[in-house]
């Protein structure tokens, strides 16, 4: 038997068991597994490890997404988490390639899977508290939301799921360092229903207020 006598119900679970470049792969050799390679039910769940895989081709980005994760575990995240001020040329360039590449995928989610349920970030040194708080209002069903390692984020993502995080139930904040422990208070006052997680994030050192004069800074480094 050819795998294009399966019928629907069998190639959704083949593909189900493939991952993205092997679905996109197989869905370039006929119609009919395109058919299947664009069949909504197969993104509900989507996982990355770096953010060069968003911008693959590989995917489908819609309102049947319900679980999302971006998790990058690299020694280049530690490029990312040093204070802008202090970055070499070499550091800014390396981030300047990529920044906005997270923060634009999520923007995007925001505006194409509104039935979004849960959503994992790690290590995106560049994501801010405006982009979680667009995706707050426009998944109005998000219930899980962890961040890990995620330096641009602060009090004002806190004070986000206060106001807008109405279905949430599990929200996550670890070795987040702008984020302090009267942040944290406030969404346990607001929001008592929430399993609130902040492994370190707020006796973690945040980032400094005040800015060395360029040439000190280059002798630090």
């Amino acid at each position: 038997m050819h795998i294009t006598q399966l019928n629907r119900e069998c190639l959704l679970n083949l593909f189900s068991f493939l991952d993205k470049n092997s679905r996109k792969n197989l869905a370039k050799t006929c119609h009919k597994l395109l058919e299947v390679f664009q069949d909504p039910l197969l993104w509900s769940s989507l996982n990355f490890h770096s953010p060069v895989e968003l911008k693959k081709d590989n995917f489908l980005l819609g309102p049947a997404l319900k679980h999302l994760s971006i998790c990058w575990y690299s020694e280049r995240v530690k490029v990312c988490n040093v204070e802008d001020w202090m970055k070499n040329s070499f550091q800014k360039d390396f981030c300047k390639r990529h920044e906005t590449t997270v923060s634009d995928f999520l923007l995007d989610v925001c505006n194409r899977c509104p039935n979004l349920l849960s959503l994992t970030l790690s290590g995106c040194g560049h994501v801010t508290d405006d982009c979680i708080l667009q995706l707050l209002k426009n998944c109005p069903n998000l219930r899980s939301l962890k961040l890990e390692n995620c330096v641009q984020i602060t009090d004002h993502t806190l004070e986000a799921v206060t106001l807008h995080g109405a279905s949430l139930q599990t929200l996550h904040v670890d070795f987040c360092r702008n984020v302090t422990q009267a942040g944290l208070e406030r969404v346990r006052e607001k929001c008592p229903s929430v399993m609130l997680r902040a492994e370190r994030s707020a006796n973690m050192i945040p980032d400094s207020k005040f800015r060395l004069d360029p040439a000190l800074s280059k002798l630090l480094m």
